[in-house]
């Protein structure tokens, strides 16, 4: 293994870069003071960071797993506006100490997801720039950049009353996930699948791209990143309406997260003692429940359109915008309470 003090910026780099493939709208890639690419319509582009132990801590690091999720976050945020990935810059601050082979094992994450994305949505995605430092902490940076070329950008801000509300993805398995770290959980340990794939979600979630394709001309759209009830509640907010959803139409994502729950309250032994079984049932429930509300990092997708006949490929109906403010459960008020850094 080989530090990177060891090597020095011009190395790290030229190994680092070695996982890129250009693609063919760049003109000049990394290596110059800046790229130069070639744009088809309206540019699109957001930024998104990774700061440990604030987004992730060392105890369960992998870095392969981090530049997936890097780069997803990322890319979905440029996807959801109706926009096809155009490329990506990658900043990162690590520590002198940092292997270069865990570097490149990052920037293959990168690379193989903006390749999961480029081949689902019909595009190229190269890494085109960025930038390198040292630091005491592990940051990575990355700029995605997106076109519109024949169609206005999708935005939070046109929903109506009367849209439905659709979910592409899932939601709540990265925010179970990450729960199950928090609790000692090990990744790698011989549990049930139903754990170790939350585990998988949280650590290298993978967004369906491709339903973005499916939905065709929506009113409004977001990234499910800081949980349902907060990025609806973005949507409800921008639009001025209010949205309803339907509780019955989340349970097959409520049921999937119960072995997770049942695992955390410890309803599996109040169950096999055959007392407490009913209590700790609901509990199961209402942690999962609360998992699919309010957690994010699964990066689905939720959408608001004229009703269909039938839900696009990838899309399921989970509610309504009507007159109004705020977000409802079955016309209870559900208190906007996903992630947030500074806690409002």
């Amino acid at each position: 293994m080989t530090r990177l003090s060891e090597l020095g910026e011009s190395h790290v780099l030229e190994r680092i870069l070695s996982h890129n493939h250009s693609g063919s709208q760049v003109i000049i890639g990394p290596g110059d003071d800046a790229a130069v690419t070639a744009v088809d319509g309206n540019l699109v582009s957001t930024a998104d960071m990774l700061v440990e132990n604030e987004d992730f801590t060392r105890a369960w690091l992998d870095w392969g797993r981090l530049g997936i999720k890097a780069a997803a976050q990322n890319l979905s945020d440029v996807c959801v506006m109706g926009a096809r990935p155009h490329g990506l810059l990658v900043s990162l601050a690590v520590p002198n100490s940092t292997e270069i082979e865990d570097l490149e094992a990052l920037f293959a994450g990168i690379v193989a997801e903006a390749g999961r994305a480029g081949e689902d949505l019909g595009c190229e995605i190269p890494i085109i720039g960025g930038d390198l430092s040292s630091s005491g902490l592990i940051v990575i940076a990355i700029t995605a950049l997106g076109t519109v070329a024949d169609h206005a950008a999708i935005t939070r801000s046109d929903a109506r009353p009367g849209d439905s509300i659709y979910l592409a993805g899932t939601i709540g398995r990265a925010a179970a996930g990450l729960d199950l770290l928090f609790a000692g959980v090990d990744g790698d340990a011989e549990l049930d699948e139903s754990l170790t794939s939350l585990i998988t979600t949280q650590l290298a979630p993978q967004p369906d791209y491709a339903a973005v394709l499916q939905m065709g001309a929506a009113s409004a759209m977001i990234d499910v990143s800081d949980g349902l009830s907060t990025d609806v509640g973005r949507i409800a907010s921008a639009s001025g309406v209010h949205a309803r959803i339907d509780r019955a139409s989340l349970q097959e994502l409520i049921d999937e997260l119960l072995p997770a729950a049942r695992h955390l309250a410890g309803a599996i032994e109040g169950a096999q003692s055959g007392e407490g079984t009913a209590q700790a049932a609901a509990e199961a429930e209402e942690l999962a429940l609360a998992w699919v509300l309010n957690g994010g990092e699964d990066h689905g997708f939720v959408a608001s359109s004229a009703q269909f006949d039938r839900p696009p490929v990838g899309w399921r109906r989970i509610g309504e915008m009507r007159v109004g403010n705020g977000v409802s459960l079955d016309g209870a008020p559900v208190p906007t309470s996903g992630f947030s850094h500074f806690g409002k």
